[in-house]
């Protein structure tokens, strides 16, 4: 018997992970990549801008 209560344990977590995830990722196709793009974007150009001074 407690073989098996060690082997549920890896079973439980594995469950509530996938039910975690699906919860975390609920609101992500109603959000776009948007912002953080725009985000990455103004960060790229700031790099460029910038000078070194050497």
């Amino acid at each position: 018997m407690a073989a098996l209560a060690w082997l549920l344990i890896p079973l439980v977590a594995a469950i509530g992970a996938g039910l975690w995830g699906s919860w975390a990722n609920r609101t992500r196709k109603v959000r776009s990549d948007g912002p953080e793009l725009v985000g990455y974007a103004r960060f790229r150009e700031a790099m460029e801008k910038s000078d070194t001074g050497s």
